[in-house]
This record gives structure tokens, sequence and C-alpha cells, in this order.
């Protein structure tokens, strides 16, 4: 802990419950930063993945300015994007951002969604990932966890097809999702995804590269479910482009955008073009997936299971049964506390 003026930063080791293996790489644990207000006013985080080229350093340069500042706090919504700014990594700015969200909703009273005027959320299902591995141990993955309706499946390696094949056999119930994580090239990703068809999938999540969006629209095309963009959109203007491009859907994360303010901006923007949404998050802890769920009433699918994947989250937040649907806590602001034996 850093001790400063107006706030304090903290990073924690989160430890995934099963090795994490996707295209880019293979994780055990993970690297989680969260922003706390003087005087337990307001969580914020700030986590991303190593492979999006983050330095860690960089955040928390960006933290180390905004501590040192003497300007008032903002008290209404539409000033927080100004005290923000646009210096600074983009988790950096969101941790702010949900710090000064969270703290703006508890002196009011009132939760995350309320401040914001959004619909209040219902409970909805998350999907549970499951990582690449063996398709046998992927199909036993699939089959610990009944309750589920929802799992998305991460590809973009070798024997895609017998890995999807193997959990379809073990769960024929089950709602499947494909995330290729940038993984397949043009020239495979049209194989694939008419190949993939037959086990009933219902989107393919970043079949290519991150820069290529024509060739996003182009798989979207000959695609019949929704392509949905993850790495290719932290811009508002990367999505007009993939709108443009004929892509069908557009997965939000607070970490790589900024935070709620441009994500808010993004969902707008999607609903006018007509772009389905996904809410999704890196492995965070329960105050960016908390915050994220408030904004559930503007999704058509969540995949906020980052408590479910770890087993050392040090925050209370939302819930998540059984079934994986999630709950938001009663209680004012982003509703997170920090678990006693977190520090």
């Amino acid at each position: 802990m850093i001790p400063t003026a107006l706030l304090t930063w903290e990073q924690f080791t989160l430890h995934l419950r099963n090795p994490f293996r996707l295209s880019y790489g293979v994780s055990e644990t993970r690297q989680a930063f969260c922003v706390r207000l003087a005087g337990d006013e307001g969580w914020g985080e700030g986590t991303i993945p190593p492979y999006y080229g983050v330095d860690p350093a960089d955040m928390m340069a960006c933290w180390e300015r905004a501590s040192r500042r003497t300007d008032p706090l903002p008290e209404e919504p539409e000033q927080v994007p100004g005290w923000v700014g646009t210096d600074g990594p983009a988790p950096a700015r969101s941790a702010l951002d949900l710090a000064l969200y969270d703290r703006m909703a508890r002196k009011r009273g009132v939760p995350l969604y309320e401040l914001l005027g959004l619909p209040q959320p219902q409970p909805m299902a998350t999907s549970f990932t499951i990582a690449i591995d063996t398709p046998q141990e992927m199909a036993r993955l699939a089959s610990e966890v009944p309750g589920y309706g929802i799992i998305k499946v991460k590809l973009g390696s070798e024997d895609d097809e017998a890995r999807l094949a193997a959990i379809r056999q073990a769960r024929p119930d089950v709602r499947l999702l494909v995330d290729a994580n940038a993984g397949w090239t043009r020239d495979n990703a049209r194989q694939l995804v008419k190949t993939l068809m037959q086990y009933n999938v219902e989107l393919i999540e970043q079949p290519l590269r991150k820069d290529d969006i024509e060739g996003m629209g182009r798989v979207q095309a000959e695609c019949p479910v929704p392509v949905v963009a993850d790495e290719s959109v932290q811009t508002y203007e990367q999505v007009e482009r993939l709108a443009a491009a004929g892509v069908q859907g557009i997965n939000v994360k607070l970490m790589k955008v900024g935070g709620l303010t441009p994500a808010l901006h993004i969902l707008r923007r999607c609903q006018e073009l007509g772009l389905r949404v996904m809410l999704g998050s890196m492995i965070e802890t329960s105050v960016g997936i908390t915050a994220m769920a408030h904004l559930a009433g503007m999704a058509d699918w969540l995949d906020l299971d980052a408590p479910l994947l770890v087993s050392n989250d040090p925050f209370e937040g939302v819930r998540i049964d059984a079934n994986a649907v999630l709950r938001l806590p009663e209680r004012p602001g982003i509703g997170v506390t920090l678990k006693a034996d977190a520090l």
C-alpha cells in the first residue's frame, strides 16, 4: 500500500482455480490492481492481462498523479470524464472512473445503476469459461457444472473441433459460445465457422487478429450467428468501423475502454446501430465485475464469471448462484466490501 493524500492502490495476486490457456499462452495467476479513495469513500479497479501490453508502472504513475491533485472530486456524473481525463492507460483510467462513481453513489445512498440512470438489472446468467485444454479435460470441466446453462469455450489452437465436440457431447443441453481470442486466420476461420456450426454454437467471438476489422466483417458475412468483436474494441471509433464492416456484436469491457463513462458511450451507440452486446471482463476482482453487472440491463449476453474462476477474490460483491445467475448486492454504490482476511 502506498500512502497518498487522495487515494491508495493495492496489488492482488489472483489464483485461478484451473490453469487458464488461451491462444496467447497459459497462466495460473493474474495481477489485479484496485484503488481506494481516502476515507474509504470509493473503490475502483484497473486490471489487464499481460497480452494487452500495458505496463503496470504506467498505471501506477497515473494513480500517483491523481493522488496528488487538490481540485475537488466530482459531485455529479457529468463531471467524471473531465476529472479523469485522457492521460494514462485505459485500465488506470477505469480504476479512477469506477472509484469516483462509487463514491458519488455511496454519498447519495443509491446503487450505481440508479446513479447512472440505467434500468435495474434483473437476475441474469453469466457464461462460464472453459479454457483451452485436452478435449477430455474440457469435457470434464463442463460436466462438473451441470447447473451452468451457458459455456464459453476458448479455442484458437489445434484440434478446435475435437474440443468443441467433446464439450457438446458432455453437455448436449448447454448454450455454447466460442471465443477464438484472435487465434484464427482468415483462411481457417472460414472453414472452422462452417464446421463448428454443427455443434449449435450461439456466437463466434474475435475469430481474427484485432486489427483485421475488414476480415471480421468477411467472417460475419459467411457466419449464420453473430460475430462478436472483443480485442478489436478499445475505442468508440472502432465500434463504428466494426459496424460498417458488418460485424453484429460487441464485447464491452471496462478495463480495455477506460471505465464506465466510455463504456456507456459505446453501449448507447451499439443500441443506435442495432449491435448486440456482451458485457465482459478480464480476470478481475469483484470490484470490476460488480461494477459491470450494474450495466446488465443493456446486455444480450453476460461474460462476468471471474469470481467463479478465481479462488481468492479479496472482495464481496455480486452474488453468483449454482445456476451462474448474477444478483447485485443490496448496498449503495458499486456494492463491494473488502473481505476481512484480504490484506
